[in-house]
């Protein structure tokens, strides 16, 4: 009877330092750096899902706090009220992102985001707030402004595009203009973003290495860094200054986009008396994400009675 030799020419080390792997003649240094780029790859597709899964589960809380904005903006529309929502902060400290998350499922009827740009030479010869009168919203409308008025507060006294005369005349005028605001019938919610300078320069360069979003870095962004302090300190003048009992600021802490935007949306729900549709839903800000503007002004200056100087 005729035997049969196995044939061991597969998976069989050679010579010369070489594997024989189903006829391909690979080197070992070669197998060894394919091994390792595979496992590269993997850890890679790994961490993609576990930041998808991540992404996925973050959306979907937000969901039944935007099918209360819904049931919000319905409230506004059947009783004829206005409301402003004012996102302030500096730079990269999250407000256009929680803008697209409040408004994502709402009825693009009924609300406006104003973003106004650099004003006009007829504009800047006109009343300071007049270009704004004119965004206002009208009954059952809800506008969202993407820095607001307060620019004269903040950007424009940093940067010199106003004079200190310009400055104190807005400083002595803009609360009394929301106070007749809110007289007149308008809710009035002020929601400023607090990053830290760590969390803000990290952003900073993500936003110049990353193609999608370059677009978002502009030469003030550049300076921002540059200018930490000097935007602290009129931050501090700022809330001192304006925030007042019938329209106080509320400052979200905005390191964790997420919980910005969460809690953001639960600040906004609590500010109108409307019957919600999920009351077994969490409504309670979160207290390390959310806090008033009087408690703002008290935690800046103990950081100036420690430091020397405001930090936040």
């Amino acid at each position: 009877m005729a035997t049969t030799t196995p044939d061991n020419t597969k998976n069989k080390e050679t010579t010369n330092n070489q594997i024989n792997i189903d006829g391909e003649i690979i080197n070992v240094e070669e197998l060894t750096t394919r091994y390792y780029k595979l496992q590269q790859e993997r850890n890679t597709l790994k961490r993609s899902n576990t930041k998808a899964v991540r992404r996925y589960k973050r959306e979907e809380e937000l969901k039944p706090y935007q099918a209360e904005l819904i049931r919000l903006q319905k409230h506004l529309e059947d009783n004829n009220k206005k409301m402003i929502i004012i996102f302030e902060g500096r730079d990269a400290s999250g407000k256009g992102g929680t803008i697209r998350r409040v408004t994502r499922y709402m009825n693009e009827k009924h609300y406006r985001i104003v973003a106004l740009g650099k004003p006009t030479e007829e504009q800047k010869t006109q009343w300071f707030f007049q270009r704004y009168v004119s965004q206002l919203p009208h009954g059952g409308e809800v506008v969202l402004f993407d820095r607001s008025w307060y620019n004269r507060a903040m950007v424009e006294p940093v940067f010199g595009f106003c004079t200190a005369e310009e400055y104190q005349q807005f400083m002595k005028g803009v609360v009394g203009y929301e106070k007749d605001l809110v007289r007149q019938g308008t809710i009035l919610v002020k929601l400023y973003f607090s990053v830290t300078k760590e969390e803000q320069e990290r952003r900073f360069t993500r936003r110049k290495t990353d193609v999608l979003r370059q677009w978002k870095l502009s030469e003030v962004d550049v300076q921002a860094q540059e200018r930490w302090d000097d935007f602290t300190n009129v931050k501090y003048e700022m809330l001192k200054r304006t925030h007042t009992a019938t329209c106080p600021w509320t400052i979200i802490r905005s390191n964790d986009k997420h919980q910005a935007r969460l809690n953001a949306m639960r600040t906004i729900l609590n500010s109108v008396p409307y019957k919600r549709s999920d009351s077994s839903l969490d409504f309670v800000p979160d207290h390390n994400i959310v806090c008033s503007g009087a408690r703002e002004i008290e935690l800046m200056e103990a950081q100036r009675l420690r430091e020397g100087k405001f930090i936040s």
